[in-house]
């Protein structure tokens, strides 16, 4: 495979500076820049779509990065060390690679579901920061995958890609319109034999999450960081759970309640808790 040169702003790498800061520029060309050494090496070992690996032209390759060119597929680019710092999302050190990768489809049977399904809906996050931390936490407990609903931030934001740290590349992540197509989603998996219980979160919800059995298929269901859940979320939750807290905070960060939610789901399944 050949390799590509660019010593200044062409009108390719225009291209892949825009996906740095839009969401519609990423949408439209269908790609988006994985930054890191996790959240790449991930990236090649759960099979994403490579357009392309970008490169400092002005240093010998790594044995890593040299694999990750023989495994990644896609255009190989050997980028001034200036231009490649501007799309590394770094201030002073010039990163080995920076990859681009195709987006993956918004279809919701991405997400596995088994008999200890355990996933989360993120309602009309507005931080992609947050998205990030929660895809993070459901990877480390053993989450099965996310659906962001509504309007939103990007789940392929920079800052969520970064937050992740690389967890975006190992698990699912879903956009959905609206909570209806969730709905008729987890229809079907009734429809089929493997019905899923919804649990919203909120802080005034009716049962303390403690007293929720989360041993069941679970799909945590997360509001919004300012507003909570919508209206069509709350109406068609199975129930709706608090995270008891004290001190003179009203509620947690929906990032941090998401965690909590994830911990006692996994706490139970490892030490198996009937509610009272």
């Amino acid at each position: 495979m050949g390799v590509v040169r660019i010593t200044r702003p062409n009108a390719r790498y225009q291209q892949w500076e825009a996906l740095l800061r839009n969401q519609n520029k990423r949408q439209r060309a269908g790609e988006f820049l994985v930054q890191g050494v996790r959240p790449i090496t991930l990236a090649v070992e759960h099979g994403w779509p490579f357009r392309a690996v970008l490169y400092d032209a002005d240093r010998p390759l790594s044995r890593w990065a040299q694999d990750v060119l023989d495994r990644a597929g896609g255009d190989r680019v050997a980028m001034s060390p200036d231009l490649l710092l501007q799309l590394s999302g770094k201030e002073q050190q010039t990163p080995e690679l920076v990859a681009v990768v195709e987006l993956p489809p918004d279809d919701l049977t991405r997400i596995p579901v088994g008999p200890g399904f355990l996933g989360a809906v993120f309602d009309r996050p507005t931080g992609p920061g947050n998205i990030g931390t929660i895809v993070r936490s459901l990877d480390a407990f053993g989450g099965a995958g996310l659906i962001v609903t509504g309007h939103s931030a990007d789940p392929y934001d920079p800052k969520a890609v970064r937050a992740s740290t690389g967890s975006l590349l190992a698990l699912p992540v879903v956009r959905a319109r609206s909570h209806r197509e969730v709905l008729d989603w987890t229809a079907d998996l009734h429809a089929t034999g493997r019905p899923v219980q919804i649990v919203g979160t909120d802080e005034h919800g009716t049962a303390e999450l403690a007293d929720v059995d989360l041993t069941r298929p679970t799909l945590l269901v997360i509001g919004n960081e300012t507003a909570g859940l919508s209206a069509g979320w709350r109406d068609n939750c199975d129930l709706m759970a608090r995270i008891p807290i004290g001190g003179s905070a009203s509620s947690l960060n929906a990032a941090n309640a998401a965690t909590v939610a994830l911990y006692e789901a996994t706490r139970q399944r490892t030490r198996p808790h009937r509610p009272t």
